[in-house]
């Protein structure tokens, strides 16, 4: 089923946040954090997207959307990541989200295991226990959608990720969402020109972002 109604994100938002409230009585974020793997050493997502001499793409692993539905369903993440790293990606995004995206954590380990490239957790991150999972997975950075969180509740992510050691990529869809990121200590801005509530695409609106 494709969803299109302008109640999307908030059913996104509410079901992820049941999931995560269910993932955090299942296993509670002390017992998350001293069960840890022995980190491998994170990769700096920020420093591979500012190489210069080159367009610095940040390849995406998704096998559907809600606005799309399937893309492909068969999408193996070894397979998908390794292609991208021969093709010449600076960087990977992993969609971890699994109702909506078909996406799960272990698509992040099986795609950065198989590459040597800075890997993002793309989800719906509303809660540290999120970022503290993706740390435990190995990325090297997540997603923080603006419209999708207060500014209190943006602070507060952005300052987790920077005591987990990992990167945040902050995503606006227009001017004020973009002034809010900026406000939070936003280093890395990625524009969608994609809105999220009526899911119109304006690729204008990231040339007039951008300066």
């Amino acid at each position: 089923m494709v969803l299109t109604s302008s109640s999307l994100l908030a059913r996104i938002l509410a079901r992820t946040r049941q999931r995560v409230l269910e993932r955090r009585r299942a296993f509670p974020i002390d017992r998350l954090q001293v069960t840890a793997p022995t980190p491998t050493g994170r990769r700096p997502f920020a420093q591979a997207l500012i190489r210069p001499g080159r367009i610095n793409v940040i390849a995406e692993f998704k096998r559907r959307s809600p606005s799309r539905g399937a893309i492909r369903e068969d999408l193996h993440p070894v397979q998908v990541a390794q292609a991208y790293e021969i093709g010449g990606a600076a960087a990977l995004s992993v969609l971890t989200e699994h109702e909506f995206f078909g996406g799960s954590l272990e698509d992040l380990r099986e795609a950065r295991g198989a590459t040597l490239l800075p890997t993002l957790r793309k989800d719906f991150i509303v809660d540290p226990y999120q970022i503290w999972e993706a740390w435990y997975a190995g990325a090297d950075a997540i997603l923080l959608i603006v419209g999708a969180l207060s500014d209190a509740e943006l602070a507060e992510l952005h300052a987790t990720a920077a005591e987990v050691g990992l990167d945040a990529v902050v995503e606006v869809h227009d001017r004020l969402e973009l002034e809010r990121a900026l406000a939070a200590g936003a280093r890395i801005v990625g524009v969608n020109s994609r809105d999220l509530h009526t899911l119109e695409v304006n690729l204008e609106r990231a040339f007039s972002l951008a300066p």
